[in-house]
C-alpha cells in the first residue's frame, strides 16, 4: 500500500477486503439456498429483483441522507443492520420458516443497507483522502482489488463448502464480517454532515440529480457504466447457455469461466495506475471502453473455449480499470456537500440499466442465438466509446480538477489515525 496513504485508509480498506468476502459467501449460497426452497424459475427471480429494486426506489433520497448524516456512522449502521437482517434471516432458516416471500424482504433490506453503505463510502473516501485525485485512483485501486479477490476468489468456493455443512452456515458467516466490518470502520475518523441545508428530501435529491445531468464530464461518467451494464447483463444473462452450447463446457469448465473475468479485473486494478499515467485519466478512460467492446466482440466470436476465456479476462481488465478511474475523478471535482446524492445518481443510472439488458440478452439469443448478445453488446459498447470519448477527454477532465482545486479543496479528515 502506497506510504501516502493514511493508516485510517488500511482499515477501511480491511473493512471493506472482509465484507466483500462475506459477500462472495453469500453469491455462492444464495442461489442454493433459493433453488432447495422453491424450483420455480420466476419465484427465484423475485430475489434477484428485491435485492436491486432499492436502487431505483430511494436510491436518490438515501443520497441525500448520506450527505445529511456523518458518513463513517452511516456506514458502520448499515453494516451492523445487514449482520442483524442476516441473523434473523439464519434463525428463520433453521426454524424452517423461511420461505421465498421471506427471503425477498430479506433480500431487499439487505439492497437497501447496501445503497446506504455503498453511497457513504464513495463520500467518505475523499473526506479522509483530502479529495486528492492520485491518492484516491490509489485507493480506488486497492478497494477494487479487494473487491475482486474477496467476491471472484475467496467467497464463492468457501460459500459452496459452508452450504455442504448446513444451508443456514453461509449467512451466519457474512453475518459476522458485517460485524468485523462495523467494528473496524467504527475507529475510522468522523465525518461531520456535508450539507447542513434542511430543504425538503426530493427537492435535495433533485439537486443532486440535476447536478449530474447538467455536467458533461459527469453524465459521461455516468453513461459508461450504464452501457456497460447494458451491454454486460445481456451476455450475463445467457452465459450459462453460451457456455454449455456455443463452448461445450461443463459444470466445472463454466466455473473456471467465469473465474476468468476474476483474474482480469485483478490485473485492471492493478493496471489503472500506469494506464492513466501513460494516456492520461480521459484516455485511458476511452482505452477501456475500446478493450470492453473488442472483448466482448471476443467471446461473441470465440471458436474455443481457450479463447473466450482470454477475452472474459481482458473484458474484467478494462471493467476493473473504469471503475478505478471513473469514480476517482467524480470523487475528486464534486462539491463534498453534493458527492452523496451524485454518487447515488450516477448509481442509479447504471444500476437501471442491468434489467432491461438482461431482457434483451434473453429475447436476442432466443431469436438469434446465443452469441447474438456478444455481439450486440459490443456494438452497443463501442458506440458509446464514441459518444463519450469528447465527453470524458483529458481536456475536460483536467478543466474540472483545476475547477474543483481553485473552489478549494476540503483539508481532510486527521489523516494520520
Amino acid at each position: 500500500m502506497s506510504a501516502k496513504l493514511p493508516r485510517a485508509f488500511g482499515r477501511l480498506w480491511a473493512a471493506s477486503a472482509v465484507s466483500t468476502v462475506g459477500d462472495g459467501v453469500i453469491f455462492a449460497a444464495a442461489p442454493l439456498l433459493a433453488v432447495g426452497i422453491s424450483g420455480d424459475p420466476v419465484m427465484i427471480s423475485l430475489v434477484t429483483f428485491a435485492v436491486m429494486l432499492p436502487w431505483p426506489l430511494c436510491g436518490l433520497f438515501c443520497g441525500a441522507l448520506v450527505d445529511r448524516w456523518d458518513r463513517r456512522r452511516t456506514m458502520w449502521i448499515a453494516d451492523l443492520a445487514r449482520a442483524v437482517v442476516l441473523g434473523f434471516a439464519v434463525v428463520a432458516g433453521v426454524s424452517g420458516v423461511l420461505g421465498i416471500p421471506a427471503l425477498m424482504v430479506v433480500a431487499f433490506l439487505l439492497g437497501l443497507a447496501q445503497v446506504f453503505f455503498d453511497t457513504a463510502a464513495q463520500a467518505y473516501l475523499p473526506m479522509l483522502l483530502g479529495r486528492d485525485q492520485p491518492s484516491l485512483r490509489r485507493a480506488n485501486s486497492w478497494l477494487r482489488g479487494a473487491q475482486t479477490v474477496g467476491e471472484g476468489f475467496l467467497g464463492p468456493p468457501v460459500g459452496s463448502a459452508l452450504f455442504a455443512l448446513g444451508r443456514m452456515v453461509p449467512f451466519a458467516a457474512d453475518a459476522v464480517s458485517f460485524v468485523l466490518s462495523a467494528v473496524l470502520i467504527r475507529t475510522l475518523p468522523p465525518a461531520p454532515p456535508a450539507d447542513e441545508a434542511r430543504s425538503p428530501l426530493w427537492t435535495a435529491a433533485r439537486e443532486g440529480a440535476r447536478y449530474l445531468v447538467r455536467d458533461r464530464l459527469l453524465l459521461g461518467l455516468a453513461l459508461r457504466p450504464a452501457v456497460g451494464n447494458l451491454a454486460f447483463a445481456a451476455v450475463s444473462a445467457v452465459m450459462v447457455l453460451y457456455a454449455r452450447d456455443a463452448l461445450h463446457l461443463s459444470a466445472a469448465g463454466y466455473g473456471v469461466l467465469l473465474a476468468t473475468e476474476a483474474v482480469g479485473g485483478l490485473l485492471g486494478a492493478i493496471l489503472a495506475g500506469p494506464l492513466e499515467r501513460l494516456l492520461g485519466t480521459g484516455g485511458a478512460l476511452t482505452a477501456t471502453a475500446a478493450i470492453e467492446a473488442a472483448a466482448v466482440l471476443g467471446m461473441g466470436l470465440a471458436p474455443t473455449a481457450l479463447v473466450a476465456g482470454a477475452a472474459y479476462a481482458v473484458c474484467g481488465c478494462g471493467m476493473a480499470a473504469t471503475m478505478v478511474l471513473g469514480p476517482s475523478v467524480r470523487q475528486a471535482i464534486v462539491p463534498e456537500r453534493l458527492l452523496g446524492r451524485v454518487v447515488a445518481a450516477s448509481r442509479l443510472v447504471a444500476v437501471s440499466a442491468g434489467p432491461v439488458g438482461a431482457l434483451l440478452g434473453g429475447w436476442l439469443a432466443g431469436a438469434a442465438g446465443v452469441r447474438a448478445p456478444y455481439v450486440a453488446g459490443a456494438a452497443v459498447l463501442a458506440t458509446m466509446t464514441i459518444v463519450t470519448a469528447s465527453m470524458t477527454s483529458n481536456r475536460k477532465v483536467e478543466a474540472a480538477l483545476a475547477a474543483a482545486s481553485a473552489a478549494g479543496a476540503p483539508v481532510g479528515l486527521s489523516p494520520g489515525r
